[in-house]
């Protein structure tokens, strides 16, 4: 067949349909006319159920004769349209079929056909959550990965956010007074947990330095330190003039460039000094350094002499009780220790009696406590 015979078929069978419709709806339109309104209900829907199987039959005859006439990869185009054509338009008349069924029920049911839809949706929701983690569980492992950490910090930032949120309606629901009541609470536990913390270190810190101090001051190494037979005649010379029991003990102190070290009872401190500065042998004439610690079980008053006639330094201690640290003032003997007693006393208090003048030289007098002290507290809290 021809195209010019396939184009006059077509349009044949156009004026056809054409005509049957308009002769259709002639006949209704007088049908209508005759009959009274409940039968033109019931006329209407015959009609219309007419109409359709018509169009339906009239479909089914047309694709037949086209499907006889075209090859197989055109039927195959055709039916894909078809099957396309018709989704649309069920899809079409079920969107307006729930327009109508939603616009006639009451409000109830409205409601429930509401959360059918929603759990419908979150069916479906859930069916293509599973569907993404099961293609997520087909990649390899280092984009499992990427991704696992990616959901994680996801996780975080939404579980953080909800935080802040929550945080700032309790906020915005409580009075100003109880708002303010709360950040004192707050702001005291934090002070007092850092202070709790604070002692605890600064305690177990003292302990470890006292005992790494005295096991490195006491360890005696085998070979003989040079200084040696200085400390052995400073002892002798001392034993000799002040007393058997004057020192405590006397060492080399490998850790300060082998300086003899002599311990001194509370009760001697005074007259060894005096001995080292005037004995004509020794004659430690100049005091380089004078300090004191706190090692939390005793203070300590450590004082560094050096001799220019015997061309050597030696370092005198004297340990004190830490709840009442007296001990006498070595300024009658060197005029130097006048503002390293004052410190002493100033930081730690330390009293040293027949001091010319014992002031405060960093603090104010009315200053509260001495903040070299481990256990020190600032009277107030806010320095």
């Amino acid at each position: 067949m021809s195209e010019k015979e396939d184009l006059a078929k077509q349009k044949a069978e156009a004026a056809a349909k054409a005509k049957a419709v308009a002769l259709a709806r002639k006949q209704a339109k007088e049908e209508a006319a005759e009959k009274p309104e409940g039968e033109m209900d019931i006329a209407k829907q015959k009609a219309a159920a007419a109409a359709k199987a018509k169009a339906a039959a009239l479909a089914n005859k047309q694709a037949k004769e086209e499907t006889a006439e075209k090859p197989e990869g055109e039927m195959d185009i055709a039916k894909q349209k078809a099957e396309a054509a018709a989704k649309a338009k069920a899809a079409a008349l079920a969107r307006k079929q729930a327009k109508e069924e939603t616009a006639e029920k009451p409000e109830g049911e409205m409601d429930i056909a509401k959360q059918k839809a929603e759990a419908a949706a979150k069916a479906k929701a859930a069916a293509l959550a599973k569907k993404q983690a099961k293609a997520a569980a087909e990649k390899p492992e280092g984009e499992m990965d990427i991704a696992k950490q990616k959901a994680a910090a996801a996780a975080k930032a939404k579980a953080t956010a909800l935080a802040r949120k929550q945080a700032k309606e309790e906020t915005a629901k409580k009075p100003e007074g109880e708002m303010d009541i709360a950040k004192q609470k707050a702001a005291a536990a934090a002070k007092a947990k850092a202070a709790a913390a604070a002692k605890a270190k600064a305690a177990a810190a003292a302990k470890n330095r006292t005992a790494v101090q005295e096991s490195e001051e006491v360890d005696t190494p085998s070979e003989i330190s040079p200084n040696q037979s200085k400390l052995d005649q400073i002892v002798s010379a001392i034993e000799s003039h002040v007393g058997q029991g004057a020192l405590l003990e006397n060492y080399i102190n490998r850790l300060s460039k082998d300086v003899p070290t002599l311990v001194a009872n509370p009760d001697t401190y005074f007259s060894i000094a005096k001995f080292l500065r005037y004995d004509e042998q020794l004659d430690f004439s100049y005091l380089s350094e004078l300090h004191g610690s706190d090692f939390e079980s005793h203070m300590e008053i450590y004082v560094h002499l050096h001799s220019f006639k015997m061309n050597q330094s030696v370092a005198l201690k004297v340990k004190l009780d830490r709840d009442t640290p007296v001990i006498p003032s070595l300024v009658p003997l060197w005029s130097g220790a006048n503002w390293p007693e004052c410190e002493a006393y100033d930081l730690l208090g330390i009293n040293f009696y027949e001091h010319p003048d014992l002031k405060r030289i960093l603090l104010g007098e009315d200053w509260k406590g001495y903040p070299l002290r481990k256990d020190y507290e600032p009277y107030d809290v806010e320095v």
